[in-house]
């Protein structure tokens, strides 16, 4: 496949050849990594959990964000395919391991939006001054709000990758500068006064006997997931094998030291255990800011509203890029032949976004108005269940890097072996650690039941779809 053209064909056999336009270049990339990764509530989220939270950060970093990072790069110059991991594990062991890889990583995303629009309406409430005052709980605002943004960012989105992405790019930008304001202050105070929280080597060290540690692991494992979504638009990428790998570079380091240095001006700022997870990162600024007079007390609203339009960015990543690997199933056939059409004007997957966006519409109604009842426990449990299902296209996205690496006898095949059993050995640490049961758990057996027991039902259903397809193909 050329990667010259202006369009790239995506084609299957038996179906007709597809153009997409080639729109995105390394900054949209980059921009693109950073929405889908990034997120400043995994900052609150961490710091609660007191300074050895640091050392998780880092651990991570090295052990899952950096090879997730050189396999996804690596990846994407060997085979620069639409779909991703999806046509990765696909070339590596079969189209059933394709599918069940792209199924997971679908269905995850179906209901990551409407988690993080819940979220993006919480915040937007102390945006507006409106904090605290129940506003949050009202659900007719609360989905008013969050079906008008998740409709804005499909509807971006199926217009065009060319107009989507300066949604994602915007968002980006919003996202990231709260985090600069952050890091100042964070930076700043260290200079000027004492730690809210005592910063030792023995605080440092995580206690891993804890169940409330474990659980923070994978949670910090799932905030450095995301450079593999940019892959599920390779064929959308001009000059994908060089643009790629350049963006994750870039973005990379970027998206890291926000968290680092992020999470320890909050915990500079704030006592961990006055920490609150879901403003967390607005009260350190708020708390930073309070030195500096009442005349810059609008820099924390402002930092509120540029965090839900970042979310709002984030969405859109996380419809797009999802959308893209149901419609190379669609091309396929283990989808209805719809997901693979493209739209005639727009040149967009616009019936797998439209898809996506339908079914967290219905996701964010059950989660809202079910609020009290036993569809808010469902959907909470769907929640703990979606976490173990998303990290299952990341065992084949290291399996299938050291299946390649074993395989193609190039330089370096060691280093890339080490990288790869890495990510992998923390992929299934974090798979474990997901089914451990919060401390306050009423009855384990359920807990695993519900959790274990969902994501394997998750797994039966994508595989009834892949055999009922598979015999439709004949």
């Amino acid at each position: 496949m050329s990667t010259a053209n202006t369009t790239a064909p995506v084609a299957s056999e038996g179906t007709p050849r597809i153009e997409l336009p080639r729109s995105l270049t390394v900054r949209d990339l980059v921009l693109l990594n950073i929405v889908a990764v990034m997120s400043l509530r995994w900052m609150a989220t961490s710091a609660a959990a007191g300074p050895s939270a640091l050392t998780l950060w880092l651990l991570a970093g090295l052990f899952f964000f950096v090879p997730q990072g050189l396999a996804v790069s690596e990846l994407t110059v060997r085979y620069p395919d639409e779909g991703g991991v999806y046509s990765w594990t696909k070339r590596a062991f079969g189209e059933t391991h394709g599918f069940l890889c792209g199924w997971c990583y679908w269905v995850n995303n179906v209901l990551y939006p409407p988690n993080l629009l819940i979220s993006t309406a919480v915040m937007f409430t102390y945006a507006i001054g409106k904090g605290g005052s129940g506003l949050e709980s009202d659900w007719t605002f609360v989905l008013v709000a969050t079906i008008s943004m998740l409709w804005l960012a499909a509807g971006l989105n199926i217009i065009g990758v060319q107009s989507g992405k300066w949604l994602q790019n915007f968002g980006a930008i919003s996202s990231y500068a709260p985090g600069l304001v952050l890091v100042a202050l964070g930076i700043h105070a260290m200079s000027t006064q004492p730690a809210a929280n005592p910063i030792t080597a023995a605080s440092l060290v995580p206690d891993l006997s804890n169940l409330s540690s474990l659980n923070l692991w994978a949670s910090i494992a799932f905030a450095f997931a995301g450079l593999e979504l940019s892959a599920t638009m390779c064929d959308e990428i001009k000059d994908p094998r060089r643009s790629l790998p350049r963006a994750v570079w870039i973005a990379a380091p970027l998206i890291a030291g926000i968290y680092l240095v992020g999470t320890a001006s909050v915990l500079w700022l704030v006592p961990s255990s006055d920490v609150n997870v879901v403003s967390g990162f607005l009260q350190s600024i708020a708390v930073g800011m309070s030195s500096w007079g009442a005349s810059l007390a609008w820099i924390v609203p402002l930092c509120g509203l540029l965090y839900v339009i970042g979310n709002l960015g984030g969405v859109g990543a996380w419809i797009s890029g999802p959308a893209r690997v149901a419609f190379v199933i669609g091309i396929d056939r283990y989808f209805p032949p719809a997901f693979a059409k493209i739209h005639p004007r727009f040149k967009t997957p616009h019936i797998a976004i439209l898809v996506q966006a339908g079914l967290a519409t219905v996701f964010l109604g059950l989660s809202v108005l079910g609020k009290g009842t036993t569809v808010e426990s469902a959907y909470l449990i769907l929640l703990d269940t979606m976490l173990l299902i998303y990290f299952i296209p990341f065992v084949y996205l290291f399996l299938a890097y050291l299946k390649f690496t074993a395989r193609e006898a190039l330089p370096g095949r060691a280093k890339r072996a080490v990288t790869g059993v890495a990510g992998l050995a923390l992929t299934l640490l974090a798979m474990v650690v997901a089914c451990v049961p919060p401390s306050d758990t009423p009855s384990v057996l359920v807990f695993e039941l519900k959790v274990v027991g969902g994501a394997l039902l998750f797994v039966v259903v994508g595989m009834a779809i892949y055999w009922r397809g598979n015999h439709a193909r004949g």
